[in-house]
């Protein structure tokens, strides 16, 4: 396998769960994530630049910023400059020597619009320096109380530096720091289950389960278009997505009539899957909603050359519906009990076994920074780093493009 490293990333988002960026971080053979080349940003710098599109010169990951890792001496190199200024955050690791020269490099930088974001300068206080050009602060909320965060928010507000608080893998932790005041997050805390013993399906799914069942089952299309005529609120989401940049149709589909006769039924129990994450009530996050989009959309990219039609459409189905547990707060077995999905599909979502397994397997390492799986999985599947972060940045354009 190849020395270049694997983009892997973790989402920034506000305070009402909506994703407003992503830290990029780099898993390689013989590298700690922390522990950066040149090669690892320079390779990062070339790929997202690269997602700038030539032609409507707009940055396809919609509104999202990107977050990149940098020390002294990726500062000064000129490939940084490959990024599109408005949307990268340069992040200053905890390891970067302050000097005079890379504070103005800073400042020169911030002038041509990029952004800075410093790495717990509470802990560091070589960083410190760098407060007053920094546009974010980074605080580690492992094992810290109430008083301490928002002695630290006080601290910062006061010179009106916003901060992230990262490692928060609670919803309980979340509303804490919220009610405290902090804006930014990360974690998996949106993503993890929790309180899952509800026994019930909320009513805002059982629609498109209904539907999704009757696809399975191969049912007429009138049966299905009556389906869909008993939720206008799904037809018009299903045209939505169907009429979105994303599909691709060259022609505007107007009816679910006209949608089930050009779609077919793969197509068709794909797009359904995107109902169901984003059919709920208000309590299911946009960040969750996008992270199962994202997983689907990669999981399907990665296995893309490896299978037919009709298998690339399981895949995705495999990587919208592993957060199922957590969208319908119930475990994953009882949700399953809901749908009728084939085996393969089944095997992976509960056990990451099958044919399908793996490819999920990857992409949750991607989202967790799991280096050591990372490195497994692409050589057990034979993708090389290029194929997986070109895979990784086009699930993430390509899910902006359904306009979420």
């Amino acid at each position: 396998m190849s020395q270049h490293s694997i983009i892997s990333r973790r989402p920034v988002v506000n305070a009402k769960q909506q994703i407003v960026g992503y830290e990029f971080f780099f898993s390689s053979q013989t590298d700690d994530s922390r522990n950066l080349s040149e090669e690892d940003v320079e390779s990062c710098a070339k790929i997202l630049s690269a997602t700038l599109d030539g032609i409507q010169e707009q940055w396809v990951l919609g509104q999202q910023i990107a977050f990149i890792h940098v020390d002294h001496v990726m500062l000064n190199m000129a490939f940084i400059e490959l990024m599109p200024a408005d949307k990268t955050v340069l992040q200053i690791m905890r390891q970067t020597k302050v000097t005079p020269d890379i504070i103005a490099r800073c400042e020169m930088l911030k002038a041509a619009k990029f952004k800075i974001a410093l790495d717990n300068p509470q802990q560091y206080e070589h960083l410190a320096p760098l407060i007053a050009v920094a546009d974010f602060i980074k605080i580690d909320m492992r094992d810290v109380n109430n008083a301490q965060a928002s002695a630290w928010l006080k601290k910062y507000q006061a010179i009106q530096r916003p901060l992230i608080a990262e490692g928060i893998e609670s919803r309980n932790q979340f509303a804490e720091l919220q009610e405290a005041g902090y804006r930014y997050f990360q974690g998996n805390f949106y993503a993890k289950p929790e309180n899952i013993s509800v026994k019930v399906i909320n009513p805002s799914f059982e629609g498109v389960l209904s539907l999704l069942n009757l696809v399975s089952q191969d049912a007429e299309n009138r049966v299905i278009e009556n389906g869909f005529k008993r939720d206008t609120t799904l037809s018009y989401k299903l045209l939505r997505y169907i009429n979105s940049v994303g599909f691709g149709l060259s022609c505007e589909v107007q009816s679910i009539g006209h949608a089930l006769t050009i779609l077919g039924r793969n197509q068709l129990y794909r797009w359904l899957t995107l109902l169901m994450v984003t059919a709920g009530d208000n309590s299911t996050s946009s960040a969750l909603m996008k992270t199962s989009i994202i997983r689907g959309r990669l999981t399907e990219l990665l296995g893309e050359a490896l299978f037919e039609k009709k298998d690339k459409d399981n895949l995705f189905v495999v990587g919208v519906f592993s957060l199922l547990d957590v969208i319908l707060k119930m475990p994953m077995e009882q949700a399953l009990e809901k749908l009728q999905l084939p085996e393969p599909i089944a095997d992976a979502l509960l056990y990451r076994t099958g044919v399908f397994g793996p490819f999920l397997q990857l992409t949750e390492a991607c989202e967790d920074n799991n280096s050591v799986e990372i490195v497994k999985l692409a050589e057990l599947l034979q993708l090389n780093p290029n194929q997986i972060n070109q895979c990784h940045i086009d699930a993430l354009a390509w899910t902006e493009t359904l306009g979420l």
